[in-house]
C-alpha cells in the first residue's frame, strides 16, 4: 500500500512538471537563438478557444507506475496480472490525470499582414489582445503573436541630385575697333 501511494505522488509530480506553457513570453530552451521571422500586422479576430494535453506522457508514465504496483501483488501469474493490470489502470488514470494538468483555455488571434494576407495563432494570454491593435507575428517552431514595440525608424533625408548647372558659356575675345590713326599736324593757317 505504501508502494502505491509513493507511486501515484511520483505520478503526479511528474505529470504536473510536463505542463506546456503557451505563454508568447516564456520561450522553450529550444528556441532561444534562433532567428526568426517577423511579420507586421494587425489583429482582425479574436476568441477564446480550448487547448487539450496530448495525454500520451501522462499514461505512459501512469503506465509504468501501475504496471510496477500490480507486480507487487501476489507472485507468478498472479504478479503477471496484476502488472498487467496496473498498467492498464495506471496509463488511463496517469492520461486523465495530465489531462486535468495540461488542458487550458487560450486565445486564438486572426492578424492581417500589410499584404493582405491573414493567419492565426494560437497562444494562452492573460487577457486578449485588442482588434485593431497592431502587432508583431513571430514565426518560429514556437509562434507568437505580440503588441508591435518597434520604434519607427527615422530615415535620412534623401539627397536628391542637384541638376547640372548650366556651364556658363565660353568667353571668346571680341576684337576691339582699332583705334582711328593719329591725324597729322597741321603746319600753320
Amino acid at each position: 500500500m505504501f508502494v502505491r501511494l509513493i507511486l501515484c505522488a511520483a505520478l503526479a509530480a511528474s505529470i504536473a512538471g510536463c505542463g506546456p506553457d503557451y505563454s508568447p513570453n516564456t520561450y522553450a530552451s529550444s528556441a532561444v537563438q534562433q532567428a526568426n521571422k517577423v511579420d507586421q500586422g494587425v489583429v482582425v479576430g479574436v476568441r477564446e478557444v480550448g487547448v487539450s494535453a496530448a495525454g500520451t506522457a501522462g499514461a505512459a508514465v501512469g503506465g509504468a507506475g501501475g504496471g510496477i504496483a500490480g507486480a507487487q501483488a501476489g507472485s507468478g501469474a498472479t504478479s503477471a496480472f496484476g502488472a498487467l493490470g496496473g498498467a492498464l489502470v495506471g496509463g488511463i488514470a496517469g492520461s486523465a490525470a495530465e489531462h486535468v494538468v495540461g488542458d487550458t483555455r487560450a486565445f486564438e488571434y486572426i492578424v492581417r499582414k500589410p499584404s493582405g494576407d491573414l493567419l492565426s495563432v494560437t497562444q494562452k494570454d492573460a487577457e486578449p489582445l485588442a482588434v485593431g491593435q497592431k502587432v508583431l507575428v513571430i514565426a518560429g517552431s514556437q509562434a507568437r503573436v505580440v503588441p508591435d514595440y518597434t520604434v519607427p525608424v527615422q530615415e535620412p533625408a534623401k539627397q536628391t541630385a542637384a541638376a547640372p548647372q548650366e556651364a556658363p558659356a565660353p568667353v571668346t575675345a571680341v576684337p576691339l575697333p582699332a583705334p582711328d590713326p593719329p591725324k597729322p599736324e597741321s603746319a600753320g593757317p
